[in-house]
């Protein structure tokens, strides 16, 4: 790099004083600045463009080798998925020669246990719950003032 110190700038910037004038050294400085900005911010994005293609080579690289494991394990579960049907066709071969204690038709077939939807089971019991004073079903406000109005003396 250039080795500019202190003094060799100040030195620098009193010639161009002197070349330039005093008029136009201000609008050469900002014209330079901007140069020098934009040149920084061209080499940052190639900076960030060799290191976008680097990555990506790296995840090609990577998808290729997940791709030839994936390939691997699924030609893998292919043999064993055949040497297992094979054993149980030899399995359900064997078993179909030999006598059935009970066929199928013997046993009942499951039927799903109807659920009464409309009935809200809990946790609590009802006999706990009417013992302790807790509601178990919700009235309407007009029921419960019905319920609890004091009747009238006549």
């Amino acid at each position: 790099m250039i080795d500019i110190g202190v003094t060799k700038l100040i030195i620098i910037g009193g010639i161009a004083l002197v070349v330039i004038g005093p008029e136009k050294l201000p609008g050469l400085a900002k014209t330079a600045g901007t140069l020098l900005g934009r040149a920084r911010r061209y080499v940052a994005d190639v900076k960030e463009e060799v290191n976008r293609s680097m990555d990506l080579d790296e995840l090609r690289k990577m998808k290729e080798t997940v791709t030839d494991a994936a390939r691997d394990v699924e030609n893998s579960i292919q043999t064993h998925a055949s040497d297992f049907e094979k054993s149980w066709a030899e399995t359900t071969a064997a078993a179909s020669d030999a006598q059935p204690v009970g066929s199928l038709a013997d046993f009942p077939s499951y039927r799903r246990p109807e659920k009464k939807w409309r009935i809200k089971r809990g946790a609590t019991p009802n006999w706990y719950k009417s013992r302790t004073g807790i509601r178990t079903h919700a009235s309407s406000g007009a029921a419960r003032v019905a319920r609890f109005r004091p009747t009238r003396l006549s």
